[in-house]
């Protein structure tokens, strides 16, 4: 083992973390620029006052439902195979990988087809109104035919930093959003196609990045080819990567729930201008929350590749070296967000009733994001040593059990106030109990295993 390539088990536990993240965390903020853009340039389209940024917002559960698809298969595969690769096994990595793959072309159809049908009542179930349908129907028509580049790139890239190749990863992503920060101008307001030059500027940049993770998985740089004759359904192995991928999914779909209720309780309490508050807010979490999860997205190859390895000791010191940086970079954006409100909302829209709404919204939503951060590295941890039952738990906790009816439950008597408080508490709520299990559960049992027992 000490001659494979990519061998995590040697070498600088930081190093081999920070060699996998950095290009992570460049892949994830660039990537975060596909969708954050696109409200950037809409929201200054000066015929449509805040109607277009409100109607894209709309549209985002829909997109992290895909996204969610995409996690499934790629968030429970690539763990999977590390984990291989760290006992020897690559022959059984690229059987998880391609049954991965078939399984995101099938999830991705099937997305695809539901919602291109049902997408009218989808979208004002969502919180369009009949002001922002229009926008968010533009959108959504177009977006959704580019559903399966969408779900490629996003999907298949894990299985490249699985391998070591963050910045071939890395490179899947700044292709696309490059093509995508080209072309949105251009598009949007060159061509005057508004939301829809948003929508076709995404999928046709999508379909480069697409095509540059096969093209590197079929090729002969790749340790773990995706080959045709590993291109099938094996019920255990599907099992698997359901049951691992199941915390990436419901990080999606419990997003995707907390925002169809914060847009449509939004809607009632506050209208349309809330609507576009509550849509600038979940901008800037995409944008600040992406080192985070670059971080601990990197640090899951080297940690299980190294359980796989039983090489615990290592594991344990990725864990601390993961939790600490996370910490200190989180505890950076929240002065930020606390101290400078108003120039992160400008960045976005710059009309006094957003930023009036806007300004003590951000402040509430944001004040407890530090334990937000405890949660992100623990949740990683159980990924990446295979733990599903625990990712599943927690990934459902904070969003489907603390935030959703507490979303509901406290507009009842603070309004639109009550919407950004039960995000803060769910923020404490589900950081602290998902780092405290991990700490329990995981961490200090490790640090008995030097005897290379299983836990």
């Amino acid at each position: 083992m000490s001659d494979r390539q990519n061998d995590f088990s040697r070498g600088s536990i930081p190093r081999n973390i920070m060699n996998l993240a950095l290009p992570m965390t460049a892949a994830q903020l660039v990537n975060v620029l596909y969708s954050v853009v696109d409200r950037i340039y809409l929201g200054h389209l000066p015929e449509s006052d805040s109607l277009a940024l409100t109607g894209l917002g709309v549209t985002m559960p829909i997109v992290s439902i895909l996204m969610g698809f995409a996690n499934l298969c790629g968030t429970g595969g690539a763990p999977l195979c590390s984990i291989s690769r760290g006992r020897g096994d690559d022959q059984e990595a690229e059987r998880v990988m391609g049954n991965a793959f078939l399984l995101l072309l099938i999830l991705g159809t099937a997305g695809t087809a539901f919602f291109l049908i049902f997408k009218e009542p989808i979208l004002y179930l969502f919180g369009a109104s009949p002001d922002t349908f229009p926008y968010a129907d533009g959108y959504m028509t177009i977006y959704l035919w580019g559903t399966l580049f969408v779900m490629i790139s996003l999907g298949m890239n894990p299985f490249i930093n699985a391998q070591g190749f963050g910045r071939v990863g890395m490179m899947t992503v700044l292709l696309g959003a490059a093509v995508n920060i080209l072309l949105d101008p251009i598009l949007i307001f060159g061509f005057r196609m508004g939301v829809q030059g948003a929508a076709l500027a995404t999928i046709f940049s999508q379909f480069l990045s697409a095509a540059w993770v096969m093209a590197f998985l079929t090729g002969k740089r790749a340790i773990l080819r995706l080959r045709r004759e590993n291109l099938r359904l094996d019920g255990a192995r599907t099992k698997k990567i359901v049951s691992l991928g199941l915390a990436g999914f419901f990080v999606n779909m419990t997003n995707s729930l907390v925002q169809v209720v914060c847009n449509s309780t939004l809607q009632r309490y506050g209208g349309d201008t809330y609507v576009g508050v509550m849509t600038i807010i979940n901008s800037i979490r995409e944008v600040f929350i992406m080192p985070v999860q670059g971080l601990t997205n990197g640090s899951q190859p080297v940690e299980g590749y190294n359980y796989g390895a039983k090489q615990y000791r290592r594991v344990r010191e990725a864990i601390r070296f993961t939790v600490g940086v996370t910490v200190a970079y989180s505890a950076a954006f929240w002065a930020c967000a606390m101290l400078f409100p108003a120039p992160l909302i400008h960045i976005f829209k710059s009309d006094p009733d957003i930023l009036e709404a806007g300004i003590p919204a951000l402040r509430i939503y944001f004040c407890m994001f530090l334990f937000m951060s405890l949660q992100f590295a623990a949740q990683g941890t159980f990924v990446g040593l295979g733990r599903a039952k625990q990712s599943v738990f927690f990934s459902l906790l904070r969003k489907a059990v603390v935030n959703a009816p507490l979303t509901l439950i406290l507009p009842i008597w603070m309004g639109t106030t009550g919407v950004f408080a039960a995000e803060a508490v769910s923020q404490l709520v589900g950081g602290l109990a998902c780092f405290t299990t991990m700490y329990f559960t995981l961490y200090r049992p490790l640090g008995r295993m030097e005897d290379g027992t299983a836990l």
